[in-house]
């Protein structure tokens, strides 16, 4: 939603709001269900058991395809094989392992060229995602490969836990969903579309939360799913008040890793399982924890690979060359995170033979604070819209002043500037000072990667301030 229309839709009343979504909702469910659905997640639902000989002629036959139809459909990939043989490069594409590593920088500036000429774009669904970094990615699917996905989150993000897409659910995500300087309920949208309560990130403060949970208990709301840090919020607040009315079937994290003390809390406050899962906006790699408590990856979501650091095995960023996108295919992905896995293979107690890892990093952004108590763990929305920009990082160095980093790129104007600190000020408050400053690069960790977000800002010194106030 650009800002035109989001200024519009903070405008209407209440229930106008609902409907929108429920609109909306209503759509995103034709692209993705329909009645090859249930053969979808049943074939899913076999393949969890399948031998590593089946898993092994799957997958190749599967691979054989996408890189077929990529070096001989795909504008961008046809043009980097031509002017690798005019090079005298006569490496065979049919081997993954002649591809170049592809650059989230390559497909954020050529993401069209990426699409298979044979292919109606108009007709293809659109997603637009910043990443946790401040690059704008667009990227394109077929209902096909839609609903093969969302087939595979049924059974995965669902099935797994005792629940499906006709039970009512919670999101707490990153839509602006109401003005962030709102004080009174609802914060909140019910779109019937999807059966879904999506509550906002952004109004977690401790004298507001007692409403987050009377919407839950009045929506009857079976499960949530959401930011981890927003969830984690959430239940501090649960048990200070003392809430035991509103326990959950499951509560499931994404977007986020999840740290142990996160995962007590949570269970505690809402009296049940926490699970941690793993997907992407680009659909190349996922991932999902069992009952047992080991992350499984998605064989169908793509061929992994893992580009070990400094010779520590099994250590390092995951690439990955997507299996179900076949119209938009991405070779050998790197998607921006880093992940752990196993030292030694092992069966699951689950009794399922999906691959499985260890730890999934990268993604770890710090939570901010406001003057008034909440916690703000992701401000990656503040990007979804494309802005003239290669990066970003949002540190705040107190409570009232925040900075932004910004790698510009061509166009980039004291327009722009002003919409960072507008979005942000959206979303922590006009009160804080918001200080955009330029910079020709990022400064990386040692592992070569750069946290979005970062605070210096305490939590204990917020407590300490409100304690002072009360």
């Amino acid at each position: 939603m650009n800002d035109s229309l989001l200024h519009l839709y903070h405008r209407l009343p209440s229930p106008a709001r609902s409907l929108v979504a429920s609109l909306r909702g209503f759509y995103l469910r034709t692209w993705r269900y329909g009645p090859e659905t249930e053969q979808l997640v049943q074939e899913a639902l076999e393949r969890e058991t399948w031998s590593s000989t089946q898993w092994k002629n799957w997958r190749e036959d599967r691979l054989a395809r996408v890189l077929h139809r990529a070096a001989t459909k795909v504008p961008y990939y046809k043009q980097h094989w031509h002017d690798r043989r005019i090079h005298g490069d006569q490496s065979p594409w049919e081997y993954i392992e002649n591809w170049s590593v592809l650059e989230k920088e390559t497909l954020r500036e050529h993401s069209r060229a990426f699409v298979a000429e044979d292919c109606n774009i108009q007709s293809m669904f659109h997603d637009h995602t910043s990443g946790t970094t401040g690059k704008s990615l667009d990227i394109w699917c077929s209902r096909k490969a839609v609903r093969e996905w969302y087939a595979l989150a049924e059974v995965r993000w669902r099935n797994w836990y005792g629940v499906s897409m006709d039970d009512r659910w919670g999101m707490l995500g990153g839509q602006l969903i109401a003005p962030v300087l709102q004080r009174q309920p609802p914060f909140w949208v019910w779109n019937m579309g999807l059966n879904q309560l999506y509550m906002s990130s952004y109004h977690l403060a401790p004298d507001l939360v007692p409403f987050y949970l009377d919407a839950l208990r009045e929506y009857r709301v079976k499960y949530i799913l959401g930011y981890t840090s927003s969830l984690y919020a959430l239940a501090q607040e649960i048990l200070r008040l003392k809430r035991r009315d509103i326990p959950m079937t499951i509560v499931i994290t994404n977007a986020e890793p999840m740290f142990d003390y996160q995962r007590q809390v949570i269970a505690e406050a809402f009296q049940c399982s926490v699970r941690e899962t793993y997907g992407m906006a680009e659909i190349v790699a996922a991932a999902s924890e069992c009952q047992s408590g080991n992350l499984h990856l998605w064989p169908e979501a793509g061929v992994y690979e893992v580009l070990e650091e400094g010779g520590q095995a099994g250590i390092g960023d995951l690439v990955s060359t997507g299996l179900i996108n076949t119209d938009m295919p991405l070779i050998r992905y790197r998607v921006g995170d880093r992940v752990i896995l196993p030292t030694e293979l092992s069966t699951c107690e689950c009794g399922r033979t999906l691959p499985q890892v260890s730890s999934i990093e990268g993604r770890s952004d710090d939570t901010l604070f406001t003057r008034d108590g909440r916690r703000i763990g992701r401000l990656d929305t503040v990007f979804k819209e494309r802005l003239p920009v290669r990066e970003a990082q949002i540190i705040q160095e107190t409570l009232d002043r925040i900075r932004v980093r910004v790698v510009p790129v061509n166009g980039y104007g004291p327009k722009d500037a002003l919409d960072i600190i507008r979005r942000i000020q959206e979303r922590v408050g006009n009160q804080v000072e918001v200080i955009v400053e330029p910079v020709e690069s990022i400064p990386r960790t040692a592992a070569g990667k750069f946290r979005a977000v970062i605070s210096h800002v305490k939590e204990t010194n917020v407590k300490k301030l409100h304690a002072s106030r009360a």
